[in-house]
């Protein structure tokens, strides 16, 4: 295995989402933040606690994973298909490089990005809603599996796109 290969990869991914953070973390975020505005002020304000748990903190859950799921899937199917796209992946498939190492750089990359917009999600999420996490090691885990799966999903979508088109969910 070489881990030079895979660090390159990873640390070339990291430094394009970083170069583009207003685009790549702060969008969804702000978007995501909307979610929290209109549907948990706007018709949480009308739906009383259920056991304890108010409607804000019921939809937090879904709406970060509708962002981990949306970016690890956009992150991982972007950053294959463009060198594709630009002709660059020559360099890549020329490199002594294993497939293998290739798929764990790229998805590596884009779940790091997916967790980190979670992160940043439930963090922004205190600031609207009391939330009180029962199980924070089972929470990581299954948000660490999804953004590793939803990212190894956008990665076979872009080596099978062919345009920026099959690239939309």
């Amino acid at each position: 295995m070489n881990w030079h290969a895979i660090w390159a990869i990873y640390v070339y991914e990291m430094k394009r989402f970083f170069r583009t953070l207003m685009e790549s973390l702060l969008s969804p975020v702000i978007s995501t933040t909307l979610y929290f505005v209109v549907f948990g002020a706007a018709i949480g304000s009308r739906i009383s606690e259920v056991e304890g748990v108010s409607y804000g903190a019921f939809i937090v859950p879904g709406l970060i994973m509708l962002s981990v799921m949306t970016q690890g899937i956009s992150n991982a199917s972007f950053g294959i298909y463009f060198p594709k796209f630009i002709g660059t992946i020559f360099e890549l498939l020329s490199a002594p490089v294993n497939f293998l190492e290739v798929v764990i750089g790229y998805v590596g990359a884009a779940a790091t990005k997916a967790l980190m917009i979670g992160v940043v999600i439930l963090v922004t999420a205190w600031f609207f809603v009391d939330l009180r996490i029962a199980h924070p090691g089972a929470m990581l885990a299954f948000l660490i599996l999804t953004c590793v799966s939803f990212s190894l999903f956008g990665f076979i979508i872009g080596i099978w796109a062919e345009n920026f088109q099959q690239l939309q969910l």
